[in-house]
């Protein structure tokens, strides 16, 4: 059995957070995603005042909800791997603020973004900066018991399984895992995705379902915004060796209906839903019953 989630920006902007749990459980979600990006909008909920997160705590619990994970993308603006010491510094502190929040609103899965810089250039330095707070950033969420998995990217410097299974012969803990989007692993030709799966079935504390179209000599790829089905991800074979693997982690269908301010998200995400309702039920996944 497994838990079945819809990201944050998937949703309409302008509900409470009470009405967004509501919805999550009226579409068919176990859980719904928490966003920390680079926008000053969500960056700010890292300063959530303790009202504030106890506001969120009641909305979560009278609505019987949950947040499974926190996905930390403001990396991209503050960068572990920085050539610049303040923003660095930045980017730990950000992290530290992410845990106490995780800690504070029940979320046990932080998703950190796998890039060592995103708007510098990418050297050999941005790498071992990149590797020497990550290190960091482990620590401290295992003072705290909070996991982080790093997910696969859109990017070449993280963009497979491999690449964060070499991480965690560099930074040995527990508290480092990875989050596959099968989406983004799809998209490189150089992956053999299976393969990865199977190798790497022992990191996986969580998987994003997302469609693609594969990056050629010629296009750089879209890891965005593909309508699931109309990419280049096979969904059900992918699906079927995670089963097979006895993968009973939480999936969480990445979309940004909500946040693109599309004209109708619900019904979008309401596709999205009976889509892979039908391909769960084609591979032998059974979804998490809904809390009532």
């Amino acid at each position: 059995m497994n838990a079945l989630g819809i990201y944050e920006k998937a949703l309409p902007q302008d509900l409470s957070w009470e009405e967004k749990f509501n919805l999550t459980h009226e579409l068919g979600f176990n859980f719904l995603e928490f966003s920390i990006d680079e926008s000053d909008e969500r960056l700010a909920r890292l300063d959530w005042t303790a009202q504030q997160r106890e506001d969120f705590r009641n909305a979560m619990w009278r609505t019987h909800s949950r947040i499974n994970t926190l996905m930390l993308s403001g990396h991209r603006r503050y960068p572990l791997g920085s050539k610049d010491p303040a923003v660095r510094k930045q980017s730990l502190e950000m992290m530290q603020k992410a845990i106490d929040l995780a800690v504070d609103l029940g979320i046990h899965n932080i998703q950190m973004a796998g890039y060592d810089v995103f708007y510098e250039n990418k050297t050999m330095l941005s790498r071992e900066l990149y590797i020497e707070n990550l290190a960091q950033c482990v620590h401290m969420a295992a003072e705290k018991m909070v996991m982080l998995s790093i997910e696969t990217m859109d990017d070449p410097f993280i963009n497979s399984l491999t690449k964060i299974k070499h991480c965690k012969t560099q930074v040995h803990s527990p508290w480092l895992q990875a989050y596959p989007d099968l989406g983004n692993l799809s998209a490189w030709p150089e992956n053999d995705v299976p393969s990865q799966l199977e190798n790497c079935i022992d990191n996986i504390a969580a998987v994003h379902l997302k469609d693609t179209r594969a990056v050629t000599p010629t296009f750089k790829g879209q890891f965005k915004n593909v309508p699931f089905g109309e990419g280049c991800v096979d969904f059900e074979g992918l699906l079927r060796t995670l089963v097979r693997l006895q993968y009973n982690g939480g999936y969480t269908i990445e979309m940004w209906t909500g946040d693109n301010q599309d004209a109708d998200p619900v019904s979008e995400i309401k596709t999205a839903k009976a889509y892979f309702d039908d391909l769960f039920k084609k591979v032998g996944i059974e979804q998490e019953p809904i809390s009532k």
